[in-house]
């Protein structure tokens, strides 16, 4: 029975407009291109750090399910769960193609976080803190789903004038990459806040790391320059 009483920690609009290109989630040339081109580039941070094989891992805010199928093939046992209901629907018809196993459910991660603590050795949440009302919450709650021991794993935009300008204006308004109003610009992390929110949930940052992408190349590549996108892997202690 759903919680009626707790808010939920969603923007509708965002589910909406995320909903309305749910049927081009696994179209490499479409919107969501760029997310197919740097999803080789997220599966190598997390699996830098952590194990996959045999491991349980949760994708959090999962859309169509590109990074939880990538997870699912380097042997994870994968959960993905997110609000859109017409994209968890993309990602089960999906895994018809791709032969994958992904246990795909609509709920919010701090439903799941009361339903389930400690249940995951991996949690990640790439590309979603930009788009919902209380980032802090949703770290928050990853790391209740973590395992004493175990891995958390973030990737966010840096709020600055470089990033306005590349992730925003260049992306969506002159090379037309995303659909214009795909980021708020004011809904960006810096990384000292997103720091503090990772503390604050009891997790210890292990790696911060920036993320470059061409868009005419393709090529994405982990940089020391997180002013535009980064990574972060943080571990919950033991």
């Amino acid at each position: 029975m759903t919680d009626t009483t707790t808010p939920l920690n969603a923007d509708q609009a965002e589910i909406a407009k995320f909903s309305a290109l749910a049927h081009k989630w696994w179209d490499k040339e479409g919107e969501f291109k760029p997310l197919h081109q740097i999803n080789p580039l997220r599966l190598q941070f997390v699996a830098d750090h952590a194990p996959l094989t045999a491991t349980s891992a949760i994708d959090v805010g999962c859309g169509g399910g590109i990074l939880s199928e990538a997870l699912a093939q380097s042997g994870a046992q994968v959960t993905g769960i997110d609000l859109a209901e017409k994209s968890l629907k993309v990602a089960k018809l999906h895994l018809f193609e791709s032969g994958q196993s992904v246990d795909y459910r609509c709920i919010a991660v701090e439903a799941l976080a009361e339903e389930a603590p400690e249940s995951f050795d991996v949690v990640t949440c790439m590309e979603m803190l930009e788009h919902v009302p209380s980032p802090a919450s949703i770290v928050a709650a990853c790391a209740r789903l973590a395992k004493p021991g175990g891995w958390v794993f973030f990737s966010t935009l840096n709020r600055n004038p470089k990033a306005y300008a590349l992730a925003v204006i260049g992306a969506e308004y002159l090379l037309g990459l995303l659909p214009r109003g795909t980021h708020d610009y004011t809904k960006f992390i810096k990384p000292s806040e997103l720091a503090r929110m990772t503390r604050t949930a009891g997790l210890e940052t292990i790696t911060v790391s920036g993320m470059s992408y061409n868009p005419l190349s393709g090529i994405a590549a982990l940089s020391d320059d997180a002013d535009v996108n980064y990574l972060v892997a943080c571990r919950k202690p033991l």
